[in-house]
């Protein structure tokens, strides 16, 4: 074992060595310990990892990174909403994130906030933890590095899967995977909702193993391990702790900031939120049908629509034998003032049939925007890599069964 370590070592600083050689051009400050975490990030491919660094620091210009904290305001309404903060240390000096994701309204940022924007209040975020940990360091007298993050799930529904959205919430992940390696030092998640699995398994491709290593899925008796890591006075007491605002608030709303529904007064006038969506006219005293063919049982059904000017009736139907079933009853829905979304978690295999029905209306027809997909159920593999990153004597399905169901037919 030791022969074995110490021949990973040697290799491992040969590396180092290539690769400080070939950024000789752009390096300043940067010590070897902080070099070492653009190697790991790409497995100690030296020609990878040089590319990684290059691209970062091109990044880093362009975005004027340098100077975010003391330059860059952002604009309210991600002041407001875009949730989380930092709330203290843990017991080792390392800053400590809480991120509110249940509470997260990635869709109206979205409609309020330029994705510019976005990508530099979460490198403005980076910037505050990389200096926080220098002046840790300095005050322990020792190397402080990485954070932990405390991921509130509290909240979370299949409104979460809204596609736009979690494609824009993975390229801000991806964002700061790219140009801070080697961050984070733990994250614990708590209070996970029954559609973790689908998250994580959309997730898992930016995931790395060492990464994943890091991923402490919690049980309800969160607040104990919380507290082994981090100490009552600097952990909420919303969590466990004791610390609180100045007005007595547990949940720390001065140091995290607790997003919500996003007012619509905040959202751009010009905002495009059909961008990503099918377009159908349904004729006056017409349906309009999608057919969608669903394998597994457990698979969710998503829809979202908008119309342009007038409502519309949306239900969806599932084929048994020669009967057609009502699984979510016709409704007619205001979908020209906001769009509409929601999910259906399917128990039963077979053909489900999605209706906009404008039977009701003889004098219009009516256009619609949408978009409707089967989310399949995770693989058994996923749910093996969920059970080693529990924190408890349980497997997930042991929690989940445990838990109230807040998915099924859910309208947003």
């Amino acid at each position: 074992m030791a022969q074995l370590e110490n021949e990973a070592a040697i290799k491992d600083a040969e590396a180092l060595k290539q690769f400080k050689d070939k950024l000789s051009d752009l390096l300043t400050t940067e010590d070897d310990h902080s070099l070492l975490k653009w190697l790991k990030a790409r497995n100690y491919d030296v020609a990878k990892a040089e590319a990684m660094f290059r691209t970062s620091m091109a990044y880093r210009e362009k975005m004027k990174v340098d100077s975010l904290l003391s330059d860059y305001d952002p604009p309210e309404v991600l002041k407001k909403y875009m949730t989380g903060g930092m709330c203290g240390h843990d017991k080792e000096g390392s800053p400590i994130r809480v991120e509110l994701y249940g509470h997260l309204d990635m869709k109206g940022l979205m409609y309020s906030a330029r994705k510019l924007d976005m990508e530099k209040v979460k490198l403005r975020q980076c910037e505050e933890h990389v200096k926080d940990m220098a002046e840790m360091s300095k005050k322990l007298n020792k190397r402080v590095d990485g954070i932990t993050v405390i991921f509130d799930m509290e909240g979370v529904s299949s409104k979460m899967l809204w596609r736009p959205g979690l494609q824009m919430y993975l390229h801000l992940v991806r964002v700061l995977e790219d140009n801070y390696p080697e961050m984070l030092k733990r994250m614990f998640v708590i209070n996970a909702p029954r559609i973790f699995p689908l998250l994580y398994k959309i997730c898992r491709p930016l995931i790395s193993d060492d990464t994943k290593n890091k991923i402490h899925v919690l049980g309800s008796d969160f607040q104990s391990t919380l507290l082994q890591y981090i100490d009552a006075e600097e952990l909420p007491a919303y969590l466990g702790g004791t610390k609180t605002d100045p007005d007595g608030n547990p949940r720390c709303e001065t140091l995290i900031c607790q997003g919500g529904e996003v007012p619509e007064e905040y959202y751009f006038k010009d905002v495009d939120s059909a961008e990503h969506l099918q377009t159908a006219t349904v004729a006056r005293g017409d349906k309009f049908t999608v057919d969608v063919e669903v394998c597994k049982a457990g698979s969710i059904l998503r829809w979202e629509f908008k119309t342009d000017g007038f409502d519309i009736g949306f239900a969806v139907f599932r084929n048994e034998g020669s009967e057609v079933i009502p699984v979510v009853p016709l409704e007619r829905v205001n979908s020209h003032m906001v769009p509409e979304d929601g999910s259906y978690t399917c128990d039963v295999p077979g053909k489900y049939i999605v209706v906009f029905d404008n039977t009701f209306s003889w004098a219009r027809g009516k256009q619609i925007h949408y978009s409707v997909e089967a989310i399949q159920p995770v693989e058994a593999g996923v749910t093996l890599e969920i059970n080693s990153m529990l924190k408890s004597d349980f497997s997930w399905d042991d929690v989940a069964s445990r838990m109230g169901d807040n998915i099924i037919s859910i309208r947003l």
